[in-house]
C-alpha cells in the first residue's frame, strides 16, 4: 500500500528528538503545578501520520522536541517510533526511577536489574458506523532483579515502587478526559466528549519552527531493526490492518529497560503487534534526555492525533492542518518525591484545533471518534493494574 504523505521527518535534517534551547522565544509555558509536575504539550500534523510535539514541564523547566511517525500497518514511512511507544517508554522509566529511589531510601543495594514490560491495547468495531472504540489492558511487567530481601519482601517492595509512579493516577479509577474544541480559529461547543471549564487557548500555529536545539553527543532515539516477533493472542501482522473498515485486533507495545552506569535509562521499544520496527529511547530525570513524564505525555497527544488522521483518511474528510495543546498534571512519585504516597494525577485536558471545511457538526464528530478511538484516553479511562512477576538472576 502507498504511504501517505511526504517523509517530513526523514528528510527535514532535523534531529527527531532534542532539548528546545528558546522555550520562552517559542511561547510555549507550562501549566500551573498544582499537584507536583505539569506538563504543557503541543502537538501538531506534519504530514501523512506524522506529528512534531513540544512538551514543557514545571517541575523540569525544560522544553523537549520530539516526533512520532508510523509503520507499514498505518501506511506510514516508519521514520519515528509510533505514539504507543513514547507511552510504553515512558512507564518503564517511572517504574525504574521509583524502585532505584526507593531502594536508596530503604537501604537496599540492587546489583542487577532489568524491566521488561508489555503493554496491551485492543480496537473493536466499525468505523463507518462509528463504532469503532480504543481500549486498554492490564500491564505486564516482569522484573529481574539481583538483591538481598527475601522474597516476600521483595515482591512488597516491588509493588509498593510500582504503585508509586505518578503514571499509577492515571491508571487506577477512572479518569473522563476534557476537551475544548476550535474549527477555523472560531470556539466551537463539544457534542460528546466532555468539555472543559475553560476558555479555548490560543492556537500554536507555526510557533513549532521557532525552536532551536540543545547540542548533545547523546543518541536521545534511534532505530535497532525489526522487532523480534512473538505470538499475540489477537494480535495483527499485516501491513495496513489498522486501517481497515471494520477491526477486531490487539495491539502489544513492548519495552525493556537498563540503568547504564551514567545513571540514564536505556530503553528498548518493542512493536509486536502490529509488528514493525524497534526504537531505543535514551530518558533522564537530570536533563540529559526526556523524563518520563515528558514521555507519557508526548505519547497520549501523539496517540490522540493520530485517531484524527485515521478517521479522515478512513472517511475521505478534509482535515488539512490539525493541532493540540495537552496539559497532563501529575503528583510527585512516592519514592522519588519523597511523598511516600501512591502516585496522582488529574483528568488529561485538550484543546483541540481544526482548519477543515467540514460542517460543525462533523468537526464535533471528529473529535467525538478520536476520543472514543484513542488507546491513551482508554488507558486513562480504564482502571487498570500493573500484573507484576519476578525473576531473580
Amino acid at each position: 500500500m502507498a504511504k501517505l504523505g511526504e517523509d517530513i521527518i526523514g528528510t527535514s535534517g532535523i534531529a527527531p528528538f532534542f532539548k528546545v534551547s528558546n522555550a520562552d522565544d517559542v511561547s510555549i509555558d507550562a501549566p500551573e503545578n498544582r499537584l507536583g509536575d505539569a506538563l504543557r504539550t503541543w502537538v501538531r500534523s506534519l504530514s501523512g501520520f506524522q506529528k512534531e510535539a513540544l512538551v514543557r514541564s514545571a517541575k523540569t523547566g525544560d522544553t523537549w522536541r520530539l516526533v512520532s511517525d508510523e509503520g507499514p500497518y498505518l501506511s506510514g514511512h516508519d521514520a519515528a517510533p509510533c505514539p504507543l511507544a513514547f507511552l510504553s517508554s515512558g512507564m518503564v522509566a517511572s517504574y525504574m526511577n521509583e524502585i532505584v529511589a526507593l531502594a536508596e531510601i530503604q537501604g537496599v543495594k540492587i546489583r542487577k536489574l532489568r524491566l521488561i514490560q508489555d503493554n496491551y491495547y485492543t480496537m473493536k468495531g466499525s468505523m463507518p458506523k462509528r463504532t469503532m472504540v480504543g481500549g486498554a489492558e492490564p500491564v505486564e511487567l516482569v522484573v529481574e532483579i539481583d538483591c538481598d530481601l527475601d522474597d516476600g519482601a521483595l515482591t512488597q517492595f516491588l509493588m509498593n515502587a510500582v504503585h508509586a509512579s505518578p503514571l499509577n493516577g492515571l491508571m487506577r479509577g477512572k479518569l473522563e478526559s476534557l476537551f475544548k474544541l476550535g474549527k477555523n480559529g472560531i470556539p466551537l461547543k463539544t457534542a460528546k466528549v466532555a468539555e472543559l471549564d475553560a476558555p479555548l487557548f490560543p492556537d500554536p500555529g507555526d510557533h513549532f519552527a521557532k525552536s532551536d536545539v540543545t547540542p548533545t553527543d547523546l543518541p536521545l532515539m534511534e532505530p535497532i531493526g525489526l522487532t523480534p516477533k512473538k505470538n499475540v493472542s489477537g494480535g495483527t501482522v499485516s501491513a495496513a490492518g489498522s486501517l481497515a473498515a471494520e477491526q477486531d485486533r490487539r495491539l502489544n507495545i513492548g519495552a525493556v529497560a537498563v540503568l547504564r552506569e551514567d545513571g540514564i535509562k536505556d530503553i528498548q521499544q518493542m512493536q509486536y503487534s502490529p509488528h514493525g520496527t524497534s526504537f531505543r529511547f535514551l530518558s533522564s530525570e537530570d536533563g540529559r534526555a526526556p523524563d518520563a513524564n515528558t514521555l507519557i505525555s508526548a505519547g497520549i497527544g501523539f496517540c490522540f492525533m493520530t485517531q484524527f488522521g485515521r478517521f479522515v483518511s478512513m472517511l475521505k474528510l478534509d482535515l488539512p492542518e490539525y493541532r493540540i495543546v495537552q496539559d497532563t498534571h501529575f503528583g510527585l512519585g512516592g519514592a522519588s518525591g519523597g511523598t511516600g504516597k501512591a502516585g496522582t494525577a488529574d483528568p488529561i485536558e485538550t484543546h483541540v484545533y481544526l482548519n477543515t471545511s467540514e460542517s460543525d457538526e462533523t468537526a464535533q464528530e471528529m473529535l467525538d471518534i478520536s476520543e472514543q478511538t484513542c488507546f491513551l484516553h482508554a488507558f486513562c479511562r480504564t482502571d487498570l493494574k500493573t500484573k507484576l512477576k519476578i525473576n531473580r538472576v
